[in-house]
């Protein structure tokens, strides 16, 4: 496949990111850097990444005219034609709100019992997913779905696989702080039990301070929920070979391997664009220029329990929201950012590997011979008919995955800025 002419310039400076100066804090120093300058509010702005403290020609600030403050203002710079995230007006971004996201994220004192964080489910190293199944909840309890990764969350709507009620990040973080059937967190009716135990760390006062300034007591879960979300929002991947190929100047980022491989996905022939296109791979997008975002749902013939289209209780799509049949065992199609290394995969982690992914979509669904599963999903009545299936010789199977494989963003995987504070 050619490569478009796209005018696309990655610039060398793509963010900053901050590190707390609290000298003498007990298990975290942050010396300043060479290079590194101060912000004037006790933090040190160092590095590059997806925003900076100030604009350019070329940045798209989102931060709708932000009070200095109220925090330093998070400014995008993302390669040309690229639509910041959509960021709530009632949430500005700040660089404050982001560093105390990334600290709470990795915070285990953040669930009921200590045991585990956000990070226990959503691994860096793995794009932000955990690897297994489904994950288990703070008390032990297998959760429901697979636990996706968080590239480019901030762009995804809607936001988790079969509920159309959550539209921000604001609103998801707060189902697994504070749901209970199953916990997550757990931390609903211990609320005071949590902010008493950051209050006592001598570096969340000072950082909850400079995230929501002006504040008698910012110790909520409305400030933990945004300061969450700030951090999630800033998850963005566009470094793989596929970008430095297609939105940059690289001719040589993709194997011919993987070129054909992309021309078969975007072929009318294998129809997987209709569902994974887009810079994210997904149509389920939003963004700050978005007018009407669009709820986007499919059911892929995964099962058909009772040959009339039935999923495992539990675990039945959009249905479960809206009691529509037809909406039955609809899912929102993930992105496919950073898909190898994301896996097991589904809404329920039931597939091993991506060859195993590609063989039920190249045989328009998926058979289950025996057991309380069993059943033809290729005859599911409510499947999209975008899964009509396909034939791939060997050669072109492997071409296809190499192009999945070339999603892969090795800079996100192991930016340091995304990674976990509270490591010396």
């Amino acid at each position: 496949m050619d490569k478009p002419s796209s005018g696309v310039h990655r610039g060398s400076s793509l963010a900053a990111t901050l590190c707390l100066a609290l000298a003498g804090c007990p298990g975290e120093s942050a010396p300043q850097s060479e290079g590194s300058t101060s912000s004037g509010l006790g933090v040190t702005m160092t590095g590059s990444g997806l925003g900076t403290s100030s604009g350019t020609a070329e940045t798209a600030d989102t931060t709708g005219g932000l009070p200095a403050s109220a925090g330093t203002p998070w400014v995008w710079e993302l390669p040309e034609g690229f639509p910041p995230p959509y960021v709530p007006a009632d949430n500005p971004l700040t660089l404050e709100k982001v560093e105390l996201g990334r600290h709470l994220f990795y915070d285990p004192r953040l669930s009921v019992n200590g045991t585990m964080s956000c990070e226990t489910c959503h691994r860096q190293a793995q794009g932000f997913a955990d690897g297994r199944s489904v994950p288990l909840g703070s008390e032990g309890t297998p959760l429901l779905r697979n636990a996706a990764g968080l590239a480019n969350i901030g762009y995804l709507y809607p936001l988790t696989w079969a509920n159309p009620l959550l539209e921000t990040l604001e609103e998801q973080v707060l189902v697994p702080l504070l749901s209970q059937e199953p916990v997550e967190l757990g931390i609903a009716g211990h609320e005071e039990e949590i902010f008493a135990r950051l209050r006592s760390d001598g570096r969340y006062p000072v950082l909850f301070g400079h995230a929501f300034p002006g504040e008698q007591d910012a110790f909520t879960t409305h400030h933990i929920a945004q300061a969450l979300a700030s951090f999630l929002r800033v998850l963005v991947s566009l470094d793989a070979p596929y970008d430095r190929y297609y939105y940059g100047e690289d001719a040589t980022a993709l194997s011919e391997s993987a070129k054909r491989g992309a021309s078969l996905f975007f072929s009318e022939r294998l129809e997987c664009h209709h569902c994974h296109g887009g810079f994210a791979q997904t149509q389920a997008i939003r963004h700050a220029r978005t007018a009407h975002p669009p709820l986007s749902w499919h059911n892929i013939g995964l099962y058909n329990l009772d040959a009339e289209g039935a999923y495992p209780f539990g675990n039945r799509g959009v249905y479960e929201i809206t009691l529509d049949p037809k909406d039955m065992g609809a899912f929102r199609p993930p992105s496919l950012r950073n898909v190898a290394v994301t896996g097991p995969y589904m809404h329920d982690g039931s597939v091993e590997t991506l060859e195993e992914v590609l063989q039920i979509y190249e045989r328009g669904g998926r058979l289950i011979e025996s057991g309380p599963l069993a059943g033809d999903g290729s005859q599911n009545p409510h499947k999209s008919g975008f899964l009509v299936g396909f034939e791939l010789t060997e050669d072109e199977r492997d071409d296809v995955l190499a192009f999945l494989d070339a999603l892969t963003d090795e800079t996100f995987l192991a930016d340091p800025r995304w990674s976990n504070p509270w490591v010396e």
